[in-house]
């Protein structure tokens, strides 16, 4: 017996890689799908042209997905949504949701899929819609999920993080397909920490390929990175446990391992004896890391939590620090026990 999808229309808020990749991905699984760009031309040409040629070129688009550029557009009293994915920058989560709490009736879960601290406030992504659209149920879409892979339908698997079982249960049942597999969580504090930071670790990971330090470098980087993680995960009341599944450890694994990643990128850029600024001017697309590195720096400055490899980052990109400098000071820290708590 085919058990019964309670979710049948969704929102997707941002109209980059991830957003339409994930809009595809629901309209594969038979969801109705309106998503909600900003510009102008990715609206244009998704409903024209069935592609989104500025940030996901070549990827056809479902007709399941329409796109919309005004949020009066995404739900009314007759045509509510059943589920809106929050998957605009971090950075722009807060003054996005302001703009769209008065659209979107209370009733209706957010599914956030932005990764990233609040560089103003320190606050993750959940307390920031907590804040803003406070009666709106709330769950976590994250994991190891590159947008161009998953909009070519090759497989994935997520972690779907809410208080709230049965949420959690009918977001996994109505988002699935053999491609895509959710995995369950009630942390949801845990899987947005290993989202959030794990995109400051990509940024080293990403030096070392570029000074060409090796893979034995790359593999102790991401080791003690993960470390660093768990952590930071629990001062903020993250379960150890999730910092090592799909949302902690995959997705740390993924970002660190592929220049696809746009904060390894990044990274890679550095090493290679680019400056920062000359990186930062060339990008389109946003590297969360970038400005996850500052607040998770004075975080762990704050709270005395021991993460050098965050420090390093921080240094690289906000300190006027060097590279070389940087991995000097690494190199040469003292020997300490293996301890990931």
């Amino acid at each position: 017996m085919t058990e019964e999808i309670r979710m049948q229309k969704f929102v997707v808020i941002g109209g980059g890689a991830w957003g339409t990749a994930l809009a595809i991905s629901l309209a594969r699984a038979g969801r109705e799908v309106r998503l909600w760009a900003r510009e102008q031309d990715v609206v244009t040409s998704i409903n024209e042209a069935r592609e989104n040629h500025l940030f996901l070129p070549g990827v056809k688009i479902p007709e399941r997905v329409r796109a919309v550029r005004r949020f009066a557009e995404i739900a009314d009293k007759t045509d509510r949504p059943d589920a809106l994915l929050m998957v605009a920058p971090a950075q722009f989560v807060r003054p996005t949701a302001a703009a769209l709490k008065d659209h979107v009736p209370e009733s209706v879960p957010v599914v956030l899929c932005a990764k990233g601290i609040e560089q103003s406030s320190g606050k993750l992504m959940s307390d920031v819609m907590a804040e803003v659209m406070p009666k709106n149920p709330l769950a976590v879409l994250s994991g190891p999920s590159f947008a161009r892979e998953v909009a070519d339908g090759l497989p994935a698997a997520v972690t779907i993080a809410s208080k709230y079982q049965k949420l959690a249960g009918d977001l996994a049942q109505a988002i699935r397909q053999p491609t895509f597999r959710p995995y369950l969580s009630r942390d949801v504090v845990g899987a947005e920490i290993g989202g959030a930071v794990k995109n400051v670790f990509a940024i080293a990971c990403g030096v070392v390929a570029g000074k060409k330090l090796g893979e034995n470098a790359r593999a102790a980087l991401i080791t003690r990175s993960l470390a660093e993680m768990i952590r930071f995960g629990e001062k903020r009341g993250a379960d150890p446990e999730t910092m090592m599944g799909l949302s902690g450890l995959g997705d740390l694994i993924l970002t660190c391992s592929s220049p696809q990643s746009r904060n390894m990128s990044l990274g890679l850029a550095l090493g290679q004896g680019q400056s920062v600024a000359d990186i930062m001017k060339d990008r389109r697309t946003v590297a969360e890391g970038y400005h996850t590195s500052e607040i998770l720096y004075k975080v762990a400055e704050e709270e005395n939590i021991d993460m050098p490899i965050a420090r390093a980052v921080y240094g690289l990109l906000h300190g006027g620090r060097g590279v070389d400098e940087v991995i000097d000071d690494l190199l040469s820290r003292p020997i300490t026990t293996e301890e990931m708590l």
